[in-house]
């Protein structure tokens, strides 16, 4: 587990704001938002994150059968808030055997989705064809949310994105087959809005697709 800020879009160590620079730098890609250590799955972690960021928190809620909350990060400053964050779960895939599912939601251009994906990114761009049908569908914060499958990720996941309340919205899931549970209508809860409800949530070891 990494214990300081790394780059979202490629895992690299970031320089803090100083005297030539007011933002955090990232060799490779410039001005970045930090992405924040990996925090293990607990209520009070959820809360942290959801206490400062400033783009939903989703969760499948309930969650399926089975599954469990497994971790959660985010890419922000104290100065910006959070600007992406991600929500990992566990639990057994449709087909059988342990599946992973991560919910990323980000501002255009910060580059977590597609770090996680195994895409080139930092968004998804024209694999988001709106002139095609959708591929999947998910209830976001109650509204139906059209989600595309992103080619080009790594074989062992299937990637889909959309946008839900003005912003990117990735779901990847271990392995492959696993994308099957998009296919139901999974309801998206935004944790911001959960209330007292947080407290239920079900929390698993942590997954190391997060530290990945």
């Amino acid at each position: 587990m990494r214990g300081e800020p790394s780059c979202p879009k490629c895992g690299s160590r970031v320089r803090a704001p100083g005297l030539f620079a007011d933002t955090w730098q990232c060799g490779a890609h410039g001005a970045v938002h930090p992405l924040q250590p990996v925090l293990p799955p607990s209520v009070e972690a959820l809360a942290v994150v959801v206490g400062r960021t400033q783009v939903p928190v989703w969760m499948p809620w309930p969650l399926p059968v089975g599954w469990l909350f497994t971790g959660v990060t985010c890419a922000g400053d104290d100065r910006s808030g959070g600007r992406a964050t991600a929500v990992a779960c566990s639990g057994p895939a449709p087909l059988g055997g342990p599946g992973e599912l991560l919910l990323i939601a980000e501002e255009l251009g910060v580059g977590l989705g597609a770090r996680y994906a195994g895409i080139e990114g930092p968004d998804p761009g024209p694999a988001i064809c709106t002139g095609k049908p959708p591929h999947a569908k998910v209830l976001a914060a109650g509204r139906p949310t059209p989600l595309w499958h992103v080619e080009g990720a790594p074989e062992d996941r299937a990637v889909f994105a959309g946008e839900a309340c003005g912003l990117w919205l990735w779901a990847v899931v271990w392995p492959q087959e696993s994308g099957l549970i998009l296919y139901d209508e999974l309801v998206l809860t935004d944790l911001r809005d959960a209330g007292a409800e947080i407290d239920l949530v079900p929390c698993g070891a942590l997954s190391p697709r997060l530290i990945a």
